[in-house]
């Protein structure tokens, strides 16, 4: 599909007969003569450039290596050729396509409009770039708020330029609808650039786009000092490959704090005229059976054009946006009690409300404060009954509005403003997340006092479309081989568990609404049942006011149920099984593709608990390092494999043994995966049998400490081990004491692991001999009828009698009896 769009975007140029990466054709016969050729043609020094980018302690030691390695070099006797340049023909008439992909995750519609690449070398072509990214940031909020519209023409749409090839960028539009939706959608997508280019953009959308760009620039310029190296690497590579300026972030700061206010919405609205359909645009919709016909989408260019034309298209109607995320301040709390923990730097208080808080200031970052809050209790305390209703309230309320305003109204009332927060009801805990900027702490607070302040109230439109959405990507997954794959996956490895199936359409019509948010609204009700860890860039003279102001002030929930108890929890009901599974999944696919997992259940005993938790981790980076070494380097069979780690189905209690699973995943070539499934039993059989070397222990352990190592100089990694640390079997009220115990933990098993450690736990960890409990199961693609009756005419007479090969050919024949007799009904229908 994405081969016959490319013939037809780059129709009349080099680019529409390959790819310039070439073809699997030469790959797999090219000569080695014309290798070394192409190489001596086009590798030369004048040709090359070497960046070094990193913490250096001598910078010009590093310039005087680069010198050595390559100074010395001797230049080639012939300057390199030219490279070539291949023109992309332009054309005024639109090219259309309609695609009918079995497999594609929904109804699509994308527009390009190819234009010449520009550069940018002035301070004027510089200018040029912001308005044009001010344009799509304008056009893709009136396209968000156009999807949350009662029966809104698509669910999701956005536009972004994109470069091509060397000589051509496109503008390209995408949205995503309901099936028989497309004709519906690409008259809106065109009608609203069309709407633009007669009255552009209000000066109330440019000041908040303007505010978006400058909240993004100026968090780039207060982390200027802790960018990633690669970010640097690769603004040196595009001046190198492409001229682009490298004028560094404090010039280009300025100069976009300079130039934004001089921008003018005319400026900005003159971009639309890239998305006219005269402009080289090509038109493509996608859809799971075919309903839109390249009539249907060519008359809605002709509609969209006569009303532009007669300029019967009306203005933007804007909505009315509230001043302040809280209207009325609340009352602060107070501090009950308050500990120093020095060993992680952090701070604990408890508040008036119940509520516990714990923040570390840190200085990774200067444009970052991260929290999240947690509180057991989640669906696993549900009834099966309820279960479905009650697991689409995150859903629900996230396109209702979680926080008293709807996302709409919420995204220009946030214009501006690095503050973004999430929730998630999960099994045995609800949480809530945030990231913003320091200045924008006290914005994001309020978002979470509005979460606990305000009720979610589904309105039977807003109810409809969340629920059309969640309709189609069902219908999505049903159709994609990979959620068929994992669903079954799930099936298999845990018991047929409610909790772990997927949600069938059947399921949906049974869904409560009203159900599901008062479910939502009760998780995060009561303040006393949480708490919340805070880690970044914090001055706490300033950020311990705003989080007594809003932490502090969501008033107690007098009514409320006592917070629930870790040990209380109800566990889910789930269980691997206990023998050999071995199932191939064949799903219908337009290419054979093929995923493997191989899983193997895990215990781990309570005795052992705070170690094993610990070898888990090596024991997963060992498996993924010897598989690799097996299937990729040794059998050339792979390109990558990866081996997870699942122990989220235990509910978080002090006691008792931990279960789940040890996965290894990879695709491959699907006529050899039983083979490879084997390859990967065997060489655990023997890590289990003669362990690991001493250079896989010391690789492990190397990969895990410098893991570490960067670990500790980000927020996130400091936010994950503070949470660890509250929801750790160990802790009892002491936050400091079981971090530090943690980390002991860690330290003990670093210093205890040896090939003899290693080899134990992976007897003890997972079933020893592995080949006796194990499940594999194989996604394959279905093989249509005809190749099943080619295949059983073809058996080979080895172990198979005549009756069962004319039983076979018998089945063979029936089935495309059957075959032909549809597909003539169908042809006479239609």
């Amino acid at each position: 599909m994405q081969d016959s769009h490319w013939a037809l975007l780059f129709e009349g140029s080099k680019y529409a007969e390959r790819l310039p990466i070439g073809t699997e054709k030469v790959i797999r016969t090219v000569p080695h003569e014309t290798v070394k050729r192409f190489y001596r043609k086009w590798y030369h020094l004048s040709n090359m450039a070497v960046f070094a980018v990193g913490d250096f302690p001598d910078t010009q030691a590093v310039v005087e290596l680069i010198k050595e390695h390559f100074g010395q070099k001797a230049p080639a006797p012939l300057p390199p050729p030219v490279i070539p340049e291949f023109p992309v023909p332009s054309h005024e008439e639109p090219r259309f396509s309609c695609f009918v992909e079995s497999e594609a995750a929904g109804s699509a519609v994308v527009i390009s409009c190819k234009m010449p690449a520009g550069e940018i070398k002035t301070v004027k072509d510089y200018k040029d770039s912001l308005a044009e990214s001010m344009f799509h940031c304008a056009l893709n909020q009136r396209l968000f708020k156009i999807s949350r519209r009662k029966d809104p023409p698509y669910f999701s749409c956005s536009s972004a330029a994109d470069a091509l090839v060397r000589p051509v960028k496109a503008y390209i539009m995408t949205s995503s609808c309901r099936e028989r939706g497309t004709v519906e959608a690409l008259e809106s997508m065109l009608l609203e650039v069309a709407r633009i280019r007669l009255h552009g953009f209000s000066d109330r959308e440019i000041s908040i786009v303007r505010a978006l760009m400058m909240s993004e620039m100026e968090s780039a310029y207060l982390e200027r000092d802790q960018m990633q190296s690669t970010s640097l690497r690769d603004e040196f590579l595009q001046h190198f490959l492409r001229e682009e300026p490298v004028v560094g972030i404090e010039y280009e700061a300025q100069l976009q704090k300079t130039l934004l206010p001089h921008i003018s919405s005319a400026e900005v609205a003159k971009f639309a005229e890239n998305f006219s359909t005269a402009s080289s645009c090509v038109i493509k919709i996608v859809e799971p059976r075919a309903h839109a016909s390249l009539e249907d989408l060519k008359a809605v260019v002709l509609k969209v054009n006569s009303l532009e034309e007669e300029k019967s298209i009306p203005p933007w109607d804007e909505e009315k946006i509230p001043e302040e995320i809280v209207a009325e301040a609340p009352e602060p709390g107070s501090i009950i009690d308050e500990v120093e923990h020095p060993g992680i730097g952090a701070t604990e208080m408890i508040l008036s409300n119940g509520m516990r808080i714990c923040y570390k200031y840190t200085d990774f970052l200067d444009d970052q404060v991260i929290f999240t809050g947690f509180a057991y209790g989640g669906l696993s305390e549900l009834s099966e009954a309820e279960y479905t209703s009650c697991s689409m309230g995150s859903t629900i309320a996230g396109e209702i509005g979680t926080f008293g305003y709807r996302p709409s109204v919420l995204m220009d009332m946030l214009a501006g403003k690095r503050a973004e927060v999430g929730t998630k009801v999960g099994a045995y805990m609800r949480t809530f997340s945030g990231d913003c900027s320091p200045s924008d702490l006290e914005t994001a607070l309020q978002l979470v006092y509005q979460l606990f302040t305000t009720n979610v109230e589904p309105r039977e439109e807003e109810v409809k479309i969340v629920m059309q959405m969640a309709e189609e990507a069902i219908y999505a997954q049903e159709r994609d081989p990979y959620t068929a794959f994992a669903n079954r996956v799930r099936e298999i490895n845990y018991g047929n568990s409610y909790f772990f199936k997927p949600i069938r359409i059947s399921d949906l019509k049974k869904v409560d609404p009203i159900r599901a948010c008062e479910y939502f609204n009760n998780c995060f009700k009561d303040p006393s049942a949480f708490t919340v860890v805070i880690v970044g860039k914090i001055d706490p003279a300033i950020s311990l006011p705003l989080i007594l102001q809003y932490l502090g002030g969501i008033p107690r929930v007098e009514d409320a149920a006592q917070p629930l108890s870790r040990d209380d929890l109800r566990g889910l009901p789930f269980k691997f099984p206990e023998s050999i599974v071995r199932e191939v999944v064949r799903s219908p696919m337009v290419e054979a593709q093929c995923f493997v997992q191989l899983a193997f259940p895990v215990v781990l005993k309570n005795t052992m608990m705070m170690e094993d938790i610990h070898y888990v981790g090596f024991l997963s980076k060992l498996l993924e390092t010897k598989i690799m070494q097996v299937l990729r380097f040794k059998y050339g069979q792979i390109y990558s494999v990866n081996v997870a780690v699942f122990l989220g189905g235990n509910k978080p209690s002090r006691t008792g043994d931990v279960r789940g699973d040890i996965s290894v995943n990879f695709s491959c070539d699907p006529e050899i995966s039983s083979k490879l499934v084997d390859f990967v039993l065997e060489e655990i059989s023997y890590l289990q049998a003669e362990g690991p070397s001493e250079e896989d222990v010391l690789t492990i352990l190397e990969i895990e400490q410098r893991a570490h190592e960067n670990g500790l100089q980000e927020n996130y990694f400091w936010l994950d081990r503070i949470l660890r640390s509250y929801q750790s079997r160990l802790f009892s009220g002491d936050i400091g004491s079981t971090f530090a115990f943690q980390e002991e933990g860690r330290m003990k098993v670093r210093e205890a692991l040896t090939p003899q450690t290693m080899q134990s736990a992976l007897r003890r960890v997972l079933p020893f001999p592995c080949r006796n409990q194990y499940t594999v199961v194989i996604l394959m693609p279905k093989s249509s009828c005809w190749a099943l009756v080619k295949s059983m005419l073809s058996w080979s007479s080895n172990g198979v009698s005549r009756d069962a090969k004319i039983l076979a050919g018998m089945a063979g024949a029936l089935v495309l009896a059957v075959s032909l007799w549809r597909y003539s009904r169908s042809t006479l229908k239609s």
